[in-house]
């Protein structure tokens, strides 16, 4: 990646924090040049340590960075965004925006952007705190400015913590209620399992290795095989054996259905804070 390049966050929290450590982690940047604002200096600690630039003026990141990741809440990016107009001899600077931001399209933050840049490019992203492990999801979406080359740096920078794929905006919701609300889905299910080891004599810290490693091995067979899911079903629940009677409980309790409608949970709220975003 360009040493000239100069990455910026507008958010400080968790997600920002992952995606940075990535690019650090895997060397594709130094820490001089990321650039982290935030209202107040609160979450600066791990930033900090990391050796970047922190400031409170969300101004100076917009006017110094090449690439501005906005990593805030979806009901306090007009206030992030107030002060940071650009003034008319800066107005020749030419910024990729990557928004983060739950339930803001492309055409509301364009909206939010014109009085603020003159050229700019937009790219959506629904990335998860995966990334902090090298396993993250993250769907990309990019505005009809966006070049090639931009596809790529922003595939590049998320890429350093796990897997991305370039989406049409219609399938950024539901893959952003798998990639970014999925996770917490699945760590209830990692809790579950545990308890129920627990219930029958493991030792919790124990459960938790087994549970934790048992479905990452599940998930690498799904990537790795190709195989349907169900096909790998299965391969494992032999005609009146032990996996199937699990199997049965699964389906009487709705497993299935209660995950379904909890995914569509997560995309009717990204609706919701999509009406809320352009008012």
């Amino acid at each position: 990646m360009d040493s000239a390049l100069r990455i910026g966050f507008i958010g400080a929290g968790n997600m920002a924090q992952a995606i940075g450590t990535s690019l650090l982690e895997k060397g594709l940047v130094q820490p001089e040049q990321i650039y982290v604002s935030a209202p107040s200096s609160r979450n600066f600690k791990p930033w900090i340590d990391l050796g970047v630039i922190t400031t409170n003026d969300n101004h100076e990141v917009m006017l110094k960075s090449d690439v501005i990741f906005l990593a805030m809440k979806p009901q306090y990016v007009d206030k992030a965004l107030e002060k940071c107009h650009i003034a008319a001899d800066e107005w020749t600077f030419s910024k990729l925006i990557v928004s983060m931001v739950a339930g803001l399209s492309i055409e509301a933050l364009d909206l939010k952007m014109k009085p603020i840049l003159m050229d700019y490019r937009i790219v959506l992203i629904m990335p998860n705190t995966s990334l902090l492990v090298g396993e993250g999801f993250t769907p990309i979406c990019p505005d009809e400015r966006a070049s090639v080359d931009d596809i790529d740096l922003v595939t590049t920078i998320m890429s350093a913590g796990g897997i991305c794929e370039v989406v049409p905006e219609p399938l950024m919701r539901p893959l952003g209620a798998v990639s970014g609300c999925g996770v917490a889905f699945v760590y209830n299910m990692i809790e579950a399992l545990s308890d129920g080891a627990v219930k029958q004599g493991v030792p919790r810290a124990q459960s938790y290795r087994a549970v934790a490693q048992t479905l990452l091995g599940a998930a690498k067979m799904v990537l790795e095989t190709g195989e349907h899911p169900g096909a790998l079903k299965d391969k494992v629940t032999s005609p009146g054996g032990v996996t199937i009677c699990g199997v049965h409980e699964l389906e009487k309790g709705g497993l299935r259905a209660t995950l379904m409608n909890a995914l569509e949970a997560c995309v009717n709220k990204f609706n919701d804070l999509e009406k809320k975003t352009k008012k």
